[in-house]
């Protein structure tokens, strides 16, 4: 597996963001993440976004982080926000998930960032178990989802 750097409108990432939304979509049937993101929320220093890529050169796993401090949606200083986890369908399992997290955290951290927060849906049991599992406990709500009951949201000391 080949992890890189890439820029959010890369059409690698324009191509598997597609692919999230519409899974979004099924979930939870509102169209997908309202989330407003911007290609350069991504741009170190202040975020990353990688695409994970197979033996063949495939894009089949993204994630990023943009960095976040104290603000009116219940971010606090210092804040590492992931966005856009996902591994294509055909790949799940496999521990690809588990790669790209790492390679995050790794990178917020050596950022200056202080904590990694996530939100997520009840909806998506796949995603809580990796993030309980990989040391996140539940946090405060924040975010654009913050007053929606389906909404929860993880942080994890970096």
């Amino acid at each position: 597996m080949n992890i890189r750097r890439v820029r959010f409108d890369h059409p690698d990432a324009v191509k598997l963001n597609d692919e999230v939304q519409a899974e979004y979509h099924l979930r939870y049937g509102d169209g997908g993440d309202a989330t407003v993101l911007a290609p350069e929320d991504f741009d170190p220093p202040r975020g990353v976004f990688l695409i994970a890529y197979d033996e063949l050169g495939r894009p089949v796993a993204t994630g990023g982080w943009r960095g976040q401090d104290r603000n009116d949606e219940g971010n606090e200083d210092g804040d590492a926000e992931l966005k856009r986890m996902f591994v294509i369908e055909q790949m799940r399992g496999r521990g690809l998930a588990r790669r790209v997290l790492a390679a995050l955290e790794e990178d917020a951290r050596a950022a200056g960032r202080v904590r990694m927060v996530l939100e997520t849906g009840t909806k998506q049991p796949e995603a809580i178990a990796l993030y309980t599992s990989s040391g996140y406990e539940p946090c405060a709500k924040f975010g654009y989802y913050r007053h929606y009951e389906e909404s929860l949201c993880y942080a994890k000391l970096l």
